[in-house]
């Protein structure tokens, strides 16, 4: 079975490597080809792949092109994880969105939107691509933001299109950790957009566990998302918020610590990158020795300004382990591929599930997955302080996607200031104006 990783040259691709390499199963992947428009970070990468399979009965055969097409041929499995615009892109959203007053994240607010602006028309391309050169391929979409990027390219690919995220499991993870339970073992009922969802109950033998952790004050407080909300006011939600409505919940503050910090998340990526990749360029180095160290890191400084903001410290050892996306992504392609059933938290096409979105919407959800794709769940309906979110925020994507078709720019300044944490019509402006002036990817966009 072949798989080809879009973005190949990225540096998270060897969690996705390290994953393959424990799957011996029959109908495992035995082909990974690693597709990127960087040629110099295909080879960095290559050279990590191929020390972790040293040694390992039966790993997985690597090529690498920049050619897509030759990428996409024969695909059974397509993994999407690319970057339009580089690390120097989203430090440049950041920054232009700050300079302004607002949250510059590469998923939330306006960094989302510049980021979703630049990579709509790249992705739509690819899905075109992958229906033209592997219309049986199955494409499982890492590509932020990732619930946008997946939406856009469900309208030419339909079902066999599922986003996945490693926030709801690492969320879900966390909670189970602090009820004393399995994780494996706990139905999640978790609800959203992506980055935009809640946990709102942990079923154990079919009992709801959620209640008593909202009780307990210490448990509550114990953990990554307790320390990062505080326990007054998950127990005012009823609900244990995906990390990122951190810059809903709190914007103010997150804000400020982004504008105080030495440098922006994006910035930080893109030098701490820059140093990896220019490592991996001599020969005596160990490929994969210097990859762990600098994930350690990452992982480490992860939202670390938000924690910052919330007066909270440096993360727990026990959270510094990956969110698991790429355990995820195996879990779903063996479930397809295999029929091997599964329940996931995907993004996947609404259909009936929440009513206060249309069918083609794309949503955060629990789903069943067998040979036929992701089915998600039915749910119970959102309170209304989340339909509020999740219907502003869905509403800004469809400017967004309307935008990336027509290349309107009107379209795209009300993409903008429809935004919950842009609120100014001026703002939305003068970013526009900001952003296509530093994008050329942006030329699109019309007066």
């Amino acid at each position: 079975m072949k798989l080809t990783i879009l973005g190949g040259g990225g540096f998270r691709v060897p969690l996705v490597y390290g994953a393959l390499l424990g799957d011996h199963a029959e109908g495992r992947v035995t082909q990974v080809t690693l597709h990127d428009l960087d040629g110099g970070r295909l080879s960095a990468i290559a050279r990590v792949l191929a020390e972790q399979g040293a040694g390992v009965p039966d790993a997985p055969a690597v090529t690498a092109t920049t050619d897509l097409d030759e990428a996409l041929r024969g695909a059974d499995f397509v993994f999407s994880a690319i970057r339009v615009g580089g690390l120097e892109g989203r430090a440049a959203d950041e920054r232009i969105a700050l300079a302004e007053g607002v949250l510059g994240q590469e998923t939330v607010g306006a960094g989302g939107i510049a980021y979703g602006l630049r990579t709509v028309p790249v992705a739509v391309h690819i899905a075109r691509r992958i229906a033209e050169l592997a219309p049986d391929a199955w494409v499982i979409n890492f590509t932020n933001p990732a619930g946008l990027v997946t939406e856009a390219m469900s309208r030419v690919l339909g079902d066999r299109v599922v986003g996945i995220c490693d926030s709801p499991v690492g969320l879900g993870r966390r909670v189970a950790r602090v009820l004393g339970a399995r994780p494996d073992e706990a139905w999640i009922d978790y609800v959203g957009l992506n980055h935009l969802g809640w946990l709102r109950g942990l079923r154990v033998g079919g009992r709801d566990e959620l209640p008593r952790l909202l009780a307990d004050e210490q448990a509550l407080g114990s953990f990554e998302e307790g320390r990062l909300f505080g326990p007054e006011w998950l127990r005012s939600l009823g609900a244990i918020p995906n990390e990122y409505l951190h810059y809903y919940y709190f914007n103010r503050e997150a804000v400020r610590a982004y504008q105080e910090a030495e440098r922006t998340r994006g910035a930080y990526l893109r030098d701490q990158q820059a140093g990896f990749y220019a490592e991996m360029g001599k020969p005596d180095t160990s490929a994969l020795d210097t990859w762990h160290r600098t994930l350690a890191d990452r992982e480490a400084t992860y939202m670390a300004a938000n924690r910052e903001a919330a007066g909270i410290g440096e993360r727990d050892e026990e959270d510094l382990e990956s969110g698991g996306y790429e355990k995820v992504a195996l879990a779903l392609m063996r479930a397809i591929a295999r029929n091997e059933r599964a329940t996931l938290i995907l993004n996947v096409r609404n259909g009936t599930t929440l009513s206060v979105l249309d069918a083609d919407a794309v949503i955060e959800v629990p789903c069943f997955v067998d040979a036929a794709g992701a089915h998600p769940v039915s749910v119970a309906p959102l309170p209304y302080h989340a339909v509020g979110l999740v219907t502003a925020v869905k509403a800004v994507e469809r400017e967004v996607l309307a935008a990336a078709e027509s290349g309107s720019r009107a379209t795209a300044v009300k993409a903008f200031a429809l935004h919950p944490l842009v609120d100014s019509v001026s703002v939305a402006r003068r970013l526009v104006e900001g952003y296509t002036a530093e994008h050329a990817e942006l030329s699109y966009l019309r007066r």
